[in-house]
């Protein structure tokens, strides 16, 4: 069964990263939280990118605020596909500095980047990597977007009544 790790610098961004755990949670994925900051505690942060994949995680969500190193560094040593969450914490720039800090890789270390507290997104993304190879995920992911079709159109009609 895949597994997706969900990092955080600082456990100031969990209030952000919760929505990524629970649409996951939705989806019947499992999870592995866990706070690894790359200023903070670097031989943490080797450690897990570089073994993350030897332990069943098949996709990392990395969020992070003000600097946000956290999503790159992971990438540049880790196999797996990285999902960057651009968190706006108390020491940001409106969030801008962790949005270009996570989106403005170098060419061969590439993150997938979601929107300023996006995590919701991350989660759904990274549901969608594993169902390319996991049927029974894939068919959450269908059902999921049918509702979100069928919302749209309930809320159309309620307007011309």
């Amino acid at each position: 069964m895949s597994k997706v790790a969900i990092i955080m610098g600082s456990i100031s961004d969990m209030p952000v990263m919760q929505e990524a755990i629970d649409i996951l949670k939705g989806f019947d994925i499992e999870t592995e939280v866990d706070i690894v900051s790359a200023h903070r505690t670097p031989e943490k942060l080797f450690d897990f990118s570089k073994n993350a994949h030897t332990r069943g995680i098949s996709v990392i969500i990395a969020g992070a605020g003000g600097a946000a190193h956290l999503p790159g560094m992971v990438a540049s040593m880790s196999p797996l596909p990285v999902i960057g969450v651009p968190v706006k914490s108390s020491n940001s720039i409106d969030g801008w500095d962790s949005v270009l800090s996570i989106l403005q890789m170098p060419g061969g270390v590439p993150v997938a980047t979601v929107a300023l507290n996006g995590a919701k997104n991350a989660g759904i993304l990274a549901a969608q990597i594993i169902g390319s190879h996991d049927k029974c995920v894939l068919d959450k992911i269908v059902f999921y977007k049918e509702g979100l079709k069928e919302a749209v159109l309930k809320a159309s009609e309620g307007l011309n009544k």
